[in-house]
């Protein structure tokens, strides 16, 4: 519209130039009318007014010169702003998700540290947008329109900021969208919406009206890493966010309230979690996102409805997977093995996987590789609709430009910008040129010029870089010269040349390997050239720092030690006088070693320097005293300030009263991060972590007698580092003049702070110049470097980014760009001829020390062989001399010769060679003691390591057809701790249980020892039938008294049967008040097994005892646990390996198939011979257990290690190397693995009889052609069955492996639960033993106190008795009182007062049978009456005399009764006492009882609760459960809630059993009440039974008793009269001497006959023997002779043979053949009867003799020869031949 209006504008501007006066009116008034509009179009345009009444103007009201971060200066410093200019960026975030955006298809946005770069693709220019928050930028993204780009800020509550394209304005600003940083940003299809999401803590995901700069909804997306979030193209109202582990689909709703965010998480059900970087959304609704492994996985609903892969299962790409655009019907996916696919959608949209994998398999359609390196993590296109161009971010540092048109006319990627990837590991700048090297660990070393911001030449290694460092001048004098360390300990020097003049002119300049060693195992950390530039120096991880002397051919020097891994390497400058290196290692060890002497230090047997003399400094912090001193003068001051005021001294009492803060040293230590020389033997440090804040001044303490790692040195000064407590100084540099010092810091920040001109030293760190550049997360600025001018400052952090800033005002600078670049050195003279330098490309390459020990001992070993052979040949040399001379001696007359004793030796010359010997013995073992208890001790530790600490080796079996595997486990051997643990506890149970076992062996011994007799009277030996026939002849009485003696045992057996009987039935009659033991048992187990019904995470909960745990109750478990799991491993690897057997079993049967297969088939035609199956091998990891040491590989082993000796003695010096190592790579291939496989298939195969490979084919050649095709098939057919069988076998095998193995992982995840749970057990233990042994005496106690209370009791009931009888008593005497009054009716009254009267009385001593006791109850309940007549009697002076008239016998009893009753009163005064005494003491005794019970009760009460504390903590505990989602049931109706703390993890099982047991709890409740009706009937019949039982009971024993009377005139024992019985064991004995004489006597006869036919036996084999052996004597003479004719005839045969046909030699040699044969079977026989004879016995030879077969006639042949063995003589009727 405002086009339109200008255009309209300068059209009437031109009519009105053109026309007259009329058009001038009328222009006027048209242009009038035009403004008017415009005006009130302006300001529609200009304001936008939101829905909450804010108006925003449609200009940009802010500017971004207001709205970017500054530089940081200090006030009065004077410092100007632009001290550093941004020069240039030579690297990007290539790591950072999604940091790639296209703006106007010309322009690519993208992150590097604090700057937001726009790169022009044309011109490759860049312009830079800072940061405005000064912690860089979280995220980017680009409008649909792309007149608008959004940047997204990090820090404490960043930003969102809309700029406007092209003029970079800023056009919103969106707050409060995050807490600390922006993960992703993305707008709408249509532009209008903006939605955000945040990262930790907050991961809020917001949608915004962005031009209205208002929040339209906002809810938290999820709880962990969030990546991205997006619109759907085809639903405004959908969003899919994606991240760490899950993927959600937004829905915006509209409820009751208003719009809400909607979020459902999606479920990967049996698809394993995976991070998803990428997703797309389809017009169906659906998504498409990646995966990790690289498959495609696609979502309907919340759920994953198939897994897409390629055909034959592989992955749709190797590595990660981001589908990312729908073009021309093809889902578009690129991952990060650097190819883009193109997948056919409707294909995609269409799929459904199979039941079995859930995986649907697809070819794609088109596919381009950008690059084989290349690793992409984003990928935009541009806006054009026909275009087919898209940018792509590869991780691994370039931008590419990519044509996905997939035409032969495509033209290849294009990489628009390379960098490194990852952090910069080391940069340096050259000494007299505008160049920069780099190098990073994606192992390639880059080369700009930045003067010209350019990259001049790169090149990649195999190992990724770590150093780098520039070599000065004077030691190249062109400047082209880099030493670079590698993490793989090689050091390379590169040399960089111009390559303009050379015939190869490949570019601008090369970097061509100058040499390459490897001086240390690890990743080189440091290089520095001393300041001559003689001495290189190399410092690695591996803690050691290397010299080489500087030449055209670097030599090492040697090597130090230090206490720790380098950080690094400082010489000191020109201005000490000492040439020293200081050597700042990682773990804040400080050493300081002088330049070696490279003339008097040579290497001899190793480069180590070990009387290179070394100073050590290991600092201590200090910042906690520094802190410290801090606030105690803030505090003095402010006690100061208070004073001076005059105010109240209560404030300044409560500040002094706060404690000051704790003095603190962390342990580890700092880490040390940068360090420099101050003065000689002095130094700065910089150190991180706790310690960070300060630059801290140290030097060298004088003693350096301390060990190096227990040192502790402090600083002697240190400066404080003004707002960087948590920031530290990474780097430091200075400038040439070192009028600046340079430092980056740890947040990514550059720090300048101006030093005196005068004096360089550093006195004050309060003035500086700060500038956020990296990224402040992770963007540590760890390099810094000045140019060799100072006009350029460089940079480079962790963060991947390099910039260059300047120094110089602008017009210089455009000066300086007229130079058309930095200035590359030339080549040298003759570089073109030279051979390139050797590298190393083995990573595992020995580095020089190892080299150079391994050639010394390659040296010793030579010399030791050489001295051996020597040795060995002077022995052999005396050996021949001393052979000679006894031959000589034999050829001597017999009385000239030396006798062998004569030749021996001197034996004291033997004697002192073998002491000198020993000697030399022992002093070698005393020089090697050392070495070999190290051999020993490395060699035991090894083996416990590799085979020790396992029982079996491990066993794998592969499959015939597929490549499955089954393995055996490596179980671990018992740990020794474990046994003696074991040991320990059964020795201790052992003597606890000593005494148990020994009182059950007592008792056994005693329940034993009754049987033992019985068995012994059982076992004599003589015959009851003959004893009895002789009792029954001569002892008839005895014969009675046996009978009567059974009939008393009969009786006394019945007898104790029924007393065990009736015990029996005593003991289990019931009481009156007992229950049936059956009901109590039932209620027991029932109260034991009902439990506590509360949940075990309930505070009241309380634990059963005989669920309480205790650690040693719980190592039992993880014993038992343990236990198990190694019983099933030992099960499955027995399986496994029985597995192999059978395999090797099956290839011995393939090769017999396979042999009889090709003999088969070499008889059958060309066209109709099948190929031969391919027969399985044996791979080492099959037989690894079965694979002997024998003594042929060591021979083997031995004779190769001869011959590289040999060679080696042959080569120059300079060649040798490591000799054993060839050795064992060739002993340690896979020849010796085939050997002993084919070893052990031939002992399978020794056991099969192989039959004559010539019979077999003779027999084949016979067979026709269709018996061979069938035989032929059949043999196929046999073979492929065998091993589809063994295939069938594994796949078996390989099932039950996967089972256990999820029943291991269940088990070890049950073991980790066991083992948190025994430390928290042991935890509480020893409080919770204390807690049991207080209750155990309060329970003691209280039993002490229960027993005591019953016997009070006891007491107290007894003496209540004995009341009950004296009131008895006394009631008797009244009694008998008033009985007497009946004959005195006139004295009643006085009578009655003479009996109440209570006279003095003498107190006696009472007898002990006289019972005195009364009830004290009783005695208090005397009537009042008594009492008042007691009390009359007391004024009365009676006597006890008899009134006239009463008989004097009856007054004198009446006395008597008197004194009884006197006596009774007397006695129950004493019971009142007693019986005070005795309540007393039960009173005290229930007190104290009472006060043991709640002291007991309290006891419990801590034991519960240390229980429950320890259920509570255990509670705590996480144990992993794993389920499946159909396992999960939750009681909702909407969808499972974010909080499952209420839920309950309970087994399916046992919730159906629950409620099938309230079923069955109904079903018993019934049964139980009629019951309860059933025994109370049966109840009440037994009652009236017992009755009816004693009733009879009664009447019998009345009835026995009568009889008894009756029978024997009174009542006798029965018992002891049925057990009466006699004594016979004196006349048993003699008849049993009797019979044993006479049996003994036959059996002597029987022996003597027997003896006299053996030794008639005897002799007669004695003669048949001496027979056979004449026989056998002959024989042997007769075969002598036959010998003997032989061999005569043997040496006339040579004429004969000429003149006999060849038929009748046949049949010579054949008869004479058979008569060897036929007499060498008799000599056999006979020897075989001979030994079968003499081993018979003497009944076996009794019986009649073998006839041994008759000698064949000994004919006397005419020829004879010596047959061959059989089956290998070639002989023929008609010209067959014989030899011997």
């Amino acid at each position: 519209m405002t086009s339109v209006t200008n255009r309209l504008s300068s059209v009437f501007h031109v009519f009105l130039l053109l026309g007259n006066g009329t058009g001038q009116t009328w222009l006027d008034t048209r242009r009038a009318e035009i403004a008017t509009l415009k005006e009130k179009r302006a300001a529609c345009d200009h304001i936008v007014i939101s829905s909450s009444g804010k108006q925003l103007s449609a200009v940009m009201p802010y500017a971004y010169e207001q709205l970017y971060s500054r530089p940081f200066i200090t006030p009065g410093s004077n410092l100007p702003e632009n001290l550093l200019n941004l020069s240039h960026s030579f690297g990007y975030d290539c790591r950072r998700r999604a940091n790639l955006q296209l703006v106007q298809d010309k322009t690519l946005i993208f992150i590097a540290g604090q700057m937001l770069i726009l790169f022009d693709v044309n011109t490759k220019q860049q312009r830079y947008i800072r940061s405005c928050s000064g912690a860089g930028i979280g995220a980017i993204g680009v409008h649909p329109s792309q007149e608008y780009f959004v940047v997204a800020e990090k820090g404490k509550n960043p930003i969102l900021i809309v700029y406007e394209y092209p003029s970079l304005q800023v056009y919103r600003i969106l707050r409060d969208g995050a807490e600390r940083v922006f993960s992703s940003v993305n707008f709408n299809s249509d532009g209008s919406l903006l939605a955000s999401l945040a990262s930790a803590p907050d991961y809020l995901l917001t949608v915004w009206k962005w031009r209205q700069e208002e929040v339209m909804l906002r809810c938290k997306a999820i709880s962990q890493e969030v990546f991205r979030v997006s619109f759907s193209p085809y639903d405004p109202g959908l969003l899919t966010s994606s991240g760490s582990g899950h993927i959600k689909f937004w829905r915006m709703a509209s409820t009751f309230t208003g719009l809400k965010l909607e979020g459902l998480i999606g479920h990967f059900g049996k698809t394993p979690a995976t991070d998803i970087e990428g997703y797309v959304e389809l017009p169906d609704g659906k998504v498409v996102s990646g995966s990790n492994w690289g498959n495609l996985l696609l979502w309907e609903g919340n759920a994953i409805k198939v897994e897409i892969c390629s055909k034959g299962g592989r992955c749709c790409h190797a590595g990660v997977v981001q589908p990312f655009a729908l073009e021309d019907g093809q889902l578009m996916t690129f991952g990060s093995d650097g190819v883009i696919r193109g997948w056919d959608f409707e294909t995609i949209d269409k799929a459904d996987g199979s039941v079995e994998s859930g995986k649907f398999e697809m070819e794609p359609a088109n596919e381009t590789t950008v690059w084989r390196h290349a690793c992409l993590s984003s990928i935009v296109k541009t806006s054009q609709s026909d275009s087919t161009v898209w940018f792509a971010q590869d991780s691994n540092g370039a931008i590419w430009k990519v044509d996905l048109s997939f035409t032969y006319t495509t033209p290849d990627p294009q990489c628009l910008l390379s960098s490194h990837a990852g952090p910069i590991e080391a940069l340096d700048v050259s000494k007299s040129s505008h160049l920069m090297a780099t190098t990073t660990l994606d192992r390639s070393v880059r080369v700009y010029d930045f003067l010209t911001k350019r990259e001049l030449v790169s090149s990649r290694f195999n190992q990724g870089g770590t150093a780098l460092h520039w070599a000065p001048l004077w030691v190249k004098h062109s400047g082209g010269l880099l030493v670079t360390g590698f993490e793989d300990g090689v050091v390379r020097l590169l040399e960089l040349y111009d390559t303009k003049g050379l015939h190869n002119n490949k570019g601008d300049a090369h970097i061509r390997l100058q040499q390459a060693f490897k001086p240390h195992n690890g990743p080189v950390t440091s290089v520095a050239y001393e300041r001559n530039g003689k001495i290189l120096a190399t410092g690695s991880s591996d803690c050691t720092v290397f010299f080489f002397t500087v030449g055209e051919k670097y030599e090492p020097i040697g090597f130090v030690h230090v206490p720790g891994p380098v950080q690094l390497l400082e010489w000191s400058p020109h201005s000490h006088q000492e040439n020293r290196l200081l050597i700042l290692c990682q773990n804040a060890h400080i050493v300081e070693v002088p330049c070696p002497d490279q003339n008097t230090l040579k290497p001899t047997k190793s480069f180590q320097l070990l009387e290179l003399p070394r100073r050590f400094f290991c600092f201590k912090s200090i910042k906690s005293q520094i802190k410290r001193a801090e606030e105690m003068a803030r505090r003095q001051a402010f006690e100061v300030k208070q004073q001076q005021v005059q105010e109240d001294h209560q404030g300044v009492g409560e500040e002094m009263l706060e404690e000051l803060p704790p003095i603190f040293i962390p342990n580890p230590r700092s880490p040390l991060l940068c360090g420099f020389y101050s003065r000689p033997g002095q130094f700065w440090l910089s150190m991180g972590g706790f310690d960070s804040g300060f630059l801290y001044h140290c030097k060298f303490s004088e003693s350096q007698d301390e060990n190096p790692d227990q040192r502790q040195d402090e600083p002697f000064d240190f400066l404080t580092v003004l707002n960087a407590d948590n920031d530290a100084i990474c780097s430091v540099t200075f400038n040439s003049n070192r009028q600046l010092m340079l430092c980056g810091m740890h947040s990514g920040s550059i720090r300048v702070y101006p030093l005196d001109p005068d004096n360089h030293t550093i006195t004050s760190m309060q003035a500086f110049w700060e500038l956020s550049i990296h990224d402040g997360t992770y963007g540590h600025l760890r390099h810094i470097r000045c140019s060799y001018d100072d006009r350029f400052v460089l940079t480079a952090g962790d963060d991947g980014n390099i910039f260059s800033f300047n120094l110089l005002p602008h017009n210089e600078l455009q000066k300086e760009l007229q130079r058309n670049g930095a200035v590359v050195p030339s080549p040298r003279d003759g570089l073109e001829n030279e051979d390139s330098a050797q590298d190393i490309d083995d990573p595992a390459a020995d580095n020089i020390e190892t080299v150079q020990q391994k050639l010394e001992k390659d040296h010793r070993c030579r010399e030791a062989e050489k001295k051996k052979s020597d040795k060995r040949r002077r022995l052999a040399e005396i050996r021949n001399i001393f052979k000679k001379l006894l031959k000589d001696n034999l050829e001597l007359p017999e009385h000239s010769r030396l006798t062998l004793a004569e030749l021996q030796l001197d034996a004291r010359f033997a004697e002192q060679a073998e002491k000198e010997k020993t000697w030399k013995l022992k002093e070698v073992q005393k020089r090697m003691s050392w070495e070999e208890q190290h051999s020993q001790i490395a060699l035991k530790k090894l083996q416990e390591w590799f085979g020790g600490s396992l029982e079996s080796n491990k066993v794998t079996v592969f499959a015939i057809r597929t490549e499955r595997r089954v393995s055996t486990y490596r179980i671990p051997a018992l740990a020794s701790v474990r046994a003696q643990q074991q040991s320990g506890c059964s020795e201790s149970g052992g003597h606890e249980t000593a005494p148990d076992e020994r009182g059950a062996t007592e008792d056994q011994t005693v329940k034993d020892a009754p049987e033992t007799d019985g068995e012994t009277e059982d076992d004599v030996p003589h015959p009851p039938v003959t004893r009895s026939s002789v009792v029954k002849l001569a002892h008839r009485q005895m014969e009675r008294l046996r009978k009567a003696a059974e009939k008393a045992e009969q009786a006394r057996a019945k007898i104790q049967k029924r007393k065990r009987e009736w015990d029996k039935l005593y003991t289990e009659k019931p009481q009156k008040n007992r229950e049936d033991p059956r009901d109590v048992q039932a209620i027991c187990e029932a109260r034991e097994n009902v439990g506590d019904l509360k949940l075990k995470t309930d505070e009241n909960f309380t634990v059963p005892k005989d669920l309480r745990m205790n650690a040693d109750k719980k190592r039992a478990e993880m014993d038992s646990l343990e236990t198990k799991v190694r019983e099933k491993q030992t099960e499955m690897n027995t399986e496994i390996v029985a597995l192999r057997d059978s395999k090797l079993r099956l290839l011995s049967k393939l090769r017999a198939e396979a042999k009889q297969f090709q003999r088969v088939r070499a008889l059958l035609p060309s066209h109709l011979q099948r190929l031969p199956p391919p027969l399985p091998t044996i791979r080492p990891e099959e037989i690894r257990d079965m694979i002997p040491c024998t003594r042929r590989i060591l021979e083997k082993y031995k004779a190769l290690r001869d011959q590289r000796f040999r060679h080696a003695e042959l080569e120059d010096q300079e060649g040798g190397g490591d000799l054993l190592k060839p050795l064992e790579n060739e002993m340690g291939g896979t020849e010796g693995v085939g050997d002993a496989a084919a070893l052990f298939i031939a002992a399978f195969e020794e056991g099969e009889e192989e039959e004559p490979e010539e019979e077999e084919a003779a027999e084949l050649s016979e067979l026709k052609e269709s018996k061979l095709l069938s035989m032929q098939e059949s043999i196929l057919e046999k073979m492929e069955s065998m091993v589809a069988r063994f295939d069938k076998e594994h796949s078996t095998c390989l099932q039950k492996a996967q089972m256990l193995d999820w029943r291991l992982k269940l088990g070890h995840l049950r073991r980790l639960t066991l083992y948190q749970e025994l430390l928290l057990l042991q935890e509480v233990d020893k409080r919770e033993e204390i807690l049991q042994e207080k209750l155990d005496a309060r329970v003691k106690e209280e039993n002490n106190l229960l027993s005591k209370l019953e016997e009070c009791k006891e007491a107290l009931e007894l003496k209540r008795k004995a009341v009950r009888k004296a009131r008895e008593k006394e009631k008797a005497v009244t009694k008998a009182f008033q009985a007497s009054l009946g004959d005195c009716k006139n004295y009643e009254e006085y009578v009655t007062k003479v009996f109440k009267r209570k006279p003095k009385r003498v107190k006696k001593t009472e007898e002990p049978g006289e019972e005195g006791e009364d009830d004290f109850d009783d005695y208090e309940n005397w009537d009042g009456d008594d009492d008042d007549d007691w009390d009359a009697l007391d004024g009365e002076a009676a006597t006890d005399e008899c009134p006239p008239g009463l008989e004097s016998k009856l007054f004198e009893h009446i006395l008597q009764l008197r004194e009884r009753r006197l006596d009774l009163e007397e006695l129950l005064t004493e019971e009142k006492k007693s019986a005070d005494v005795l309540e007393r003491e039960r009173d005290g005794l229930v007190k104290k009882l009472n006060s043991v019970k709640i002291t007991r009760q309290a006891a419990e009460d801590d034991l519960e609760q240390v229980n429950r504390e320890k259920q509570q903590k255990m509670n705590q505990l996480h144990v992993v459960v794993p389920l499946k989602l159909h396992q999960i049931e939750f009681d909702i109706t909407v969808q499972v809630p974010s909080d499952h703390s209420p839920a309950l993890v309970l087994n399916g099982t046992e919730l159906r059993r629950l409620r099938e047991r309230v079923q069955q709890l109904e079903v018993e409740k019934r049964q139980q009440t009629e019951v309860y009706n059933q025994a109370r009937q049966q109840h009440i019949k037994l009652i009236q039974e017992r009755k009816d039982m004693n009733v009879e009971i009664q009447l019998l024993e009345k009835r026995c008793n009568q009889l008894m009377m009756r029978r024997f005139g009174r009542e006798v024992d029965l018992e002891v009269l049925q057990t009466l019985s006699g004594n016979r064991t004196v006349e048993e004995l003699k008849q049993e001497k009797l019979l044993q004489e006479a049996a003994y006597a036959k059996e002597i006869q029987q022996w003597d006959v027997k003896v006299e036919k053996a030794r008639e036996a005897l002799m007669e084999m004695t003669r048949s023997n001496t027979e056979r052996l004449l026989r056998l004597n002959s024989l042997f003479e007769q075969r002598k002779e036959l010998e003997r004719k032989l061999d005569a005839r043997r040496k006339k045969i040579g004429k004969r043979l000429q003149e006999c046909s060849r038929r009748a030699d046949g049949s010579e040699i054949w008869s004479l053949r058979e008569l060897v044969r036929k007499q060498s079977q008799q000599l056999e026989n006979l020897r075989r009867e001979i030994v079968f004879l003499s081993r018979q016995g003497a009944d076996g030879l009794a019986g009649g003799q073998t006839q041994l077969p008759p000698l064949a006639h000994v004919n006397k042949p005419t020829v004879q020869k010596h047959a061959r063995k059989a089956g290998k003589a070639n002989l023929n009727g008609r010209d067959g031949k014989a030899y011997d």
